[in-house]
């Protein structure tokens, strides 16, 4: 566990990274609740989705330090160190994990404090378990593709085309259901179903989470906009979002070991 101390230490003194880490969702999450209130969607349909989106951004830029590591010369030392290689891909996984973990649960109580949880006790845990599946999901994922990477700009590269698009075909941007292939890819995508759990456990007060009604749209009744909001029961059982969630982490922990033990012409540098 001593990588994992390693990272935490590492990013809380970079007080840049605290702060750009959790404020861009902050904003996120105002600008497309508030942009897009006139469209029957609230602060607490998009919350669920911002939440894993900080979990997304921070756990994969805290595998970024392997990238670091290795140009530095930190990372050879580790891997002629006699302790396996799995012990140091959970350490970084296990430390990435517990940075986005911080930070999900700052924005948990965040939601708590403004929009009115309405979720008990029991739901609220599972909910943190779910969290913590998802982080160190993502967390593994980032390390997947860091290992083989030699520079930051081709990480941020793939962050760019691959990932941000993994998080707004997740159902945290876009609704749910529907047909077509826009719904086919959000039904295949692993962390949609990460975003509907969290979506089932975290309940808000109505009155909290509606907000004033957008310009043009006061004749709106409460019911209209619950109704444009995709219900509990239309999400994917919660079942099969644990059943997804869980195999998920266990693949990307079971790629991050794998390429983990192949040797890469960085680790010779």
């Amino acid at each position: 566990m001593t990588l994992a101390h390693r990272e935490l230490v590492r990013f809380f003194r970079q007080r840049n990274r605290v702060f750009g880490a959790l404020g861009q969702p902050i904003i996120f999450w105002l600008l497309f609740s508030e942009g897009l209130r006139g469209n029957q969607l609230d602060y607490a349909h998009f919350f669920p989705g911002t939440l894993v989106m900080i979990l997304l951004f921070t756990a994969i830029f805290a595998t970024i330090t392997i990238i670091e590591d290795r140009n530095e010369g930190f990372l050879q030392s580790v891997l002629v160190a006699p302790a396996p290689r799995w012990a140091m891909v959970l350490g970084k996984v296990f430390g990435g994990a517990a940075i986005a973990m911080i930070q999900g649960l700052l924005f948990l109580l965040l939601g708590a404090l403004t929009l009115g949880l309405d979720s008990s006790l029991a739901e609220i845990a599972l909910a943190i378990v779910l969290m913590a599946l998802i982080s160190v999901a993502l967390t593994a994922l980032g390390f997947t593709i860091a290992w083989r990477m030699e520079s930051t700009h081709g990480f941020h590269a793939i962050m760019s085309v691959f990932l941000l698009p993994m998080w707004l075909l997740s159902g945290a941007f876009f609704p749910g259901g529907g047909s077509g292939w826009l719904a086919w890819i959000i039904r295949l995508n692993p962390l949609t179903y990460g975003v509907a759990g969290l979506r089932h456990y975290l309940q808000f007060a109505p009155n909290a989470s509606r907000g004033v009604p957008a310009p043009g749209a006061a004749e709106s009744t409460a019911a209209d906009v619950a109704a444009a909001i995709p219900p509990v029961d239309a999400l994917p059982p919660l079942a099969l979002c644990w059943g997804v969630t869980i195999a998920f982490t266990l693949l990307m922990l079971a790629a991050a070991w794998r390429i983990a033990a192949t040797r890469t012409t960085g680790d010779m540098k």
